[in-house]
């Protein structure tokens, strides 16, 4: 099939729609997103955190950690000396042996509870684990004690960012960048929190300052050209553009963009062929698979978007949003048993997926599982007391259990919502944008 564009007009068509919303989720605000994730920043984030060397702490004396001799036996009088405890607890950490770490940097703050390191180091552990809560009272209490490195804040906005928190990120990066303006990786991911927030000059501004070492990345490119044109700045815009497709043209990645930008548009069958010549190209391309599950979906080919989601689900075990569409899938094939456990499986992942909450309502509600449908809408509601629909269902299902006077006020509140909101309304339509997890997503 022929295209209708060029890949720049493409472009430009995207950049120029009004509702253009495609990085963030389909229904939330962005400090609430379902996340969404990928090729962005793929040299830049580790994904876990970095760890805090021995050294970094002021409590712990430099030399004496560095020249510490193997780890003692247990029981051991060296095991209540911190420099030794951290030390072994570094290795292990190193090792990607988190039980032992934890252990170790727990065994320090027993000696020493103003460890600034061993609070640092728990806190990635933590975030390995991918345990956001725990990661960042650790952080913070790191930064209490330590306010000046800068290594401890990028944890804490990555923490942030890795349950897109967008805006809570911010404000850590925004402090690393100006106290190390060379960073590459802080700038990179405050650029992309301002763009997630939807603040265009400070992306664009942000991101620019990047252009020598970034200029050949797609994901950089692409993020950037839309960041510039939404600010009004149209030689950047021009700029990034016509070296995306200089770079990109005819690679697997500039194929996955393409069909994005298609999708977005709402040309399901010319975003097919992109994303299957992404895919014949490179069967293992990250989300690719995951996007043409995306068309076929649209497309309300319900079988084919499942069995791509298995295969996306195959390359990226991890990515919580394919089990979270597979849930959609099969909710819509009414095979809520698969559903059940496909959004189940997305919220061992990601407990923050809102609509995985709302799907494994609806499925109970459906089963006239009340008492669990409860506990999953309220799950969602706390999530984003401002849905209207979660507060309908909430309703819904409250009459079913006999509260009848608490279902009629949720069924009220809904509508008040929606009457103050109006506005916002298409913030609310589930078919409005399109997830894009690829441009978040760190490698694994």
């Amino acid at each position: 099939m022929s295209r209708e564009f060029s890949p720049v007009q493409i472009l430009a068509r995207l950049n120029s729609q009004q509702g253009w919303r495609t990085l963030q989720q389909r229904v939330n605000r962005v400090s609430s997103v379902r996340t969404i994730s990928g090729f962005l920043a793929l040299s830049l984030l580790t994904g876990s955190g970095a760890a805090i060397s021995p050294q970094t702490s002021s409590s712990v004396a430099a030399g004496s950690t560095r020249n510490a001799s193997p780890p003692a036996s247990s029981g051991d009088a060296a095991e209540t000396d911190p420099a030794r405890l951290f030390q072994h607890g570094q290795d292990a950490l190193n090792r990607g042996q988190l039980d032992a770490a934890e252990r170790a940097f727990r065994q320090v703050l027993a000696v020493n509870p103003q460890l600034a390191g061993a609070y640092a180091n728990l806190g990635v552990v933590y975030m390995r684990r991918k345990q956001w809560a725990k990661a960042l009272e650790m952080l913070h209490k790191a930064d209490r004690l330590l306010p000046q490195v800068p290594g401890i804040r990028l944890n804490i906005g990555l923490a942030y960012y890795r349950q897109s928190e967008y805006l809570k990120a911010i404000p850590p990066f925004e402090s690393v960048v100006r106290d190390q303006p060379q960073s590459l990786q802080a700038r990179h991911l405050l650029g992309l929190c301002y763009f997630f927030a939807d603040r265009w000059a400070d992306a664009a501004n942000t991101l620019e300052r990047l252009w020598t070492q970034e200029n050949t990345q797609l994901n950089y490119l692409y993020v950037l050209s839309i960041a510039a044109h939404r600010a009004g700045k149209k030689e950047l815009d021009e700029k990034a553009t016509t070296q995306l497709v200089r770079v990109g043209e005819g690679s697997p990645e500039f194929h996955l963009f393409m069909g994005k930008a298609h999708l977005n548009l709402e040309q399901y069958d010319l975003a097919l062929d992109d994303f299957q010549a992404a895919a014949q190209a490179d069967p293992k391309l990250p989300f690719v698979h995951f996007n043409l599950g995306l068309a076929y979906l649209k497309k309300q080919d319900y079988e084919q978007a499942r069995d791509e989601f298995l295969k996306d689900a195959a390359v990226e075990p991890d990515l919580a949003l394919n089990y979270d569409e597979l849930g959609d899938v099969y909710s819509l094939l009414q095979q809520d048993e698969h559903a059940e456990t496909n959004y189940r499986e997305a919220l061992r992942r990601n407990s923050r997926l809102l609509n995985s909450w709302l799907g494994l309502a609806k499925a109970y509600q459906r089963e006239q599982k009340y008492s669990q449908a409860l506990r999953a809408i309220d799950a969602a509601v706390q999530l984003d007391p401002q849905r209207t629909d979660l507060h309908y269902v909430r309703g819904q299902i409250l009459i079913h259990l006999g509260r009848k006077e608490e279902g009629k006020k949720e069924l009220e509140a809904a509508v008040r919502i929606d009457n103050e909101r109006r506005t916002e309304r298409q913030k609310q339509v589930e078919t409005g944008t399109v997830p894009s997890p690829e441009l978040t997503q760190d490698e694994q």
